[in-house]
């Protein structure tokens, strides 16, 4: 029944790529690939006390749209390969740190953009990615540990400082229990200034107990950093030509960060 279902569904509302555009799965193969490539999340300007993060990919290109169309657009089906891709960047965190359990902790919402989206598209990111991790024998689980103490305005248009005053103090922490030699892992989908990320860091780190408990951070996508000498942001360049494997392949050793 749910493959008939799937097939109505598709010849009355054809699937489309939602990062070209192309028929086809909901995210093709060539813009999936750009989510496997996991990096160092770095701003140009690095707030003080942001966590160590991973990105899954570069927020540009086809990875634009499809993070959009997930966000705003309300296809939640993309919550599978997005949801993916949050596991590669969380995996890596877990290569590094081998036999420790993840924790993953989702950026909450504001109670104005859940009103408009209708649900918690950070959550369900992570929901997904716990399920891939477990898929791949890494012990992962995540936790609402956070929530969100105050009004925040659109962060669109906001500068770095901006950013980070808009978002001072707006995070708080649940108590909740840790597993013995866990490892905290803040999760968004994507990072640009940093600021949430720090905010949402500093919240846990006041409010959980000893501090022997890493605190890290993994996104699907980060903004690109200008070049240096040009200032220009380098374009995506299109996956590998190779065979495609599994993206959680690479679980089971650390994979190189640019």
């Amino acid at each position: 029944m749910r493959a008939l279902a799937a097939a109505l569904a598709d010849l009355v509302l054809p699937r489309t790529c939602a990062g070209c555009g192309v028929p086809g799965p909901v995210l093709c193969r060539r813009c999936g690939g750009l989510l496997t490539r996991p990096r160092e999340a770095t701003p140009r300007r690095v707030p003080w006390g942001m966590p160590p993060t991973v990105a899954a990919g570069a927020y540009a290109g086809p990875v634009r749209p499809a993070v959009v169309a997930f966000k705003e657009r309300g296809r939640a089906e993309l919550a599978g390969p997005l949801g993916a891709a949050l596991a590669l960047a969380a995996g890596v965190h877990a290569a590094l740190l081998p036999g420790r359990p993840l924790l993953l902790v989702p950026v909450p919402p504001s109670r104005a953009a859940l009103r408009a989206r209708g649900r918690d598209h950070v959550r369900e990111l992570a929901v997904a990615a716990v399920a891939e991790l477990r898929a791949a024998g890494v012990d992962a689980r995540q936790a609402r540990v956070l929530a969100r103490t105050g009004r925040v305005r659109d962060s669109a248009g906001l500068g770095a400082a901006e950013r980070r005053a808009n978002l001072a103090g707006t995070f708080t922490a649940r108590a909740a229990a840790v597993p013995p030699g866990a490892v905290l892992v803040v999760v968004d989908d994507v990072v640009t200034s940093g600021a949430t990320l720090t905010q949402a860091a500093a919240a846990l780190a006041a409010g959980r107990r000893g501090g022997d408990v890493p605190l890290l951070a993994a996104v699907v996508a980060a903004t690109p950093r200008p070049s240096p000498t040009t200032g220009v942001v380098p374009a995506p360049t299109g996956p590998s030509r190779r065979p495609q494997r599994d993206p959680l392949d690479r679980l089971s050793a650390p994979p190189d960060c640019d």
